[in-house]
């Protein structure tokens, strides 16, 4: 049988072969999603970008600095969770497709839309926000689930990533 060698550890501090180290406790553990609130979304589905918009608007509200946000669909585009990935600065925010994928997971998702708020209110989206959506979009695609669009949100107006052709 091979014999895994641990790689962070300089050659000089493995141990000896045959030499026993002390027991290591390894924690088991469960995961789970935790009901914080909940919202009614009249319109039941999302089946454009404009419906997208609509729920997120009243998800974030009026929230001072950029908040990004996974909705999690089920198969017939009906929202099952939402969950704030990350809350940024003002003007940013740095987001890793673990953190968006982690909840679409424990959703069961099929897909998912992106969406953040621009607190300036100008919703064009900056090369960063192209560059996130494509590695999550990607990320989506190695987990089988699609990324269906990347919403911004600003001052009563949106800009779909998906409408733009980035996605």
């Amino acid at each position: 049988m091979e014999k895994y060698v641990e790689s962070n550890k300089s050659a000089s501090t493995l141990k000896k072969e045959g030499e026993r180290q002390p027991s290591k406790r390894v924690n088991i553990v469960s995961l789970k999603l935790v009901k914080e609130s909940s919202l009614l979304y009249q319109d039941r589905c999302i089946r454009s970008p404009e419906d997208g918009h609509s729920l997120l608007q009243e998800y974030l509200g009026e929230v001072d600095r950029e908040h990004f946000v996974v909705i999690a669909l089920d198969t017939k585009n009906q929202p099952t969770s939402i969950n704030t990935c990350h809350i940024g600065s003002l003007n940013a925010s740095i987001v890793h497709p673990r953190e968006v994928m982690k909840p679409a997971i424990l959703s069961n998702a099929a897909s998912v839309i992106l969406g953040h708020n621009h607190p300036s209110g100008h919703p064009e989206p900056s090369q960063e926000d192209i560059q996130v959506t494509n590695r999550i979009t990607e990320a989506g695609r190695i987990l089988g689930i699609d990324v269906l669009d990347h919403i911004i949100i600003g001052d009563n107006r949106f800009v779909s990533l998906k409408e733009k052709g980035y996605l």
